[in-house]
């Protein structure tokens, strides 16, 4: 069961220092993947020890996640991963994330909380000023992967990133993974259920144009 945390409450409002990336990663010129909404990290775990030829960043509201994922980092010593805590939009639109958005080749919103009540959906991940944030600030040819078992929030995100023009859809089919973040197409748990359950999962992936 997910916890719920509203991403509106003033207890994001102020950001703690952002190390750069040379802090961050062994190899700060590898491409960097960002996954918003990581949870405990245990895809960007399996990603990062599988593809040491990129570097994986999470953000992460609930703080206590972010400690646990961390500290298992220390003490595995992987020097291709990092996790932030934190309100993801107040985050990217910090100066001091300037440098490393920039950096970004791909960015992962897996099975994003859907906050199904109406009055609820601005507290949704996706939010046309948050797109245009990204839309700002990432360099052309970077890619965002959705994915989610709810149909109505998929419409949802998928409305909210077409709308902005310097985003255009690319067929899923023709994608080469290969040369992707996730060259293997590894699972999130998410997904695992999911596919055990029969469920249908709805996915888009998007590059800045």
């Amino acid at each position: 069961m997910r916890q719920h945390v509203n991403p509106l409450s003033r207890n994001f409002k102020e950001i703690e220092r952002i190390p750069s990336l040379i802090e961050m990663f062994g190899n700060s010129k590898l491409p960097l993947h960002l996954d918003i909404g990581c949870a405990a990290g245990e895809f960007l775990f399996e990603l990062a020890l599988v593809n040491a030829s990129w570097n994986y960043l999470g953000i992460e509201i609930r703080e206590k996640l972010v400690k646990n994922a961390k500290l298992k980092v220390r003490e595995r010593e992987i020097k291709n991963l990092y996790f932030l805590f934190g309100n993801a939009h107040n985050i990217l639109n910090d100066v001091q994330s300037k440098l490393i958005i920039k950096n970004v080749k791909s960015i992962s919103f897996n099975f994003p909380d859907p906050w199904f009540k109406k009055r609820h959906y601005k507290r949704r991940v996706i939010q046309p000023e948050f797109i245009n944030i990204l839309s700002n600030s990432l360099q052309k040819g970077s890619l965002i992967f959705i994915k989610t078992d709810v149909k109505d929030l998929f419409h949802y995100m998928d409305c909210t990133i077409s709308s902005n023009f310097n985003f255009k859809t690319i067929g899923i089919k023709d994608f080469n993974y290969f040369e992707s973040f996730n060259p293997t197409k590894i699972k999130t748990n998410r997904e695992k259920y999911v596919a055990v359950n029969q469920l249908n999962i709805f996915e888009r992936i998007y590059i800045k144009i």
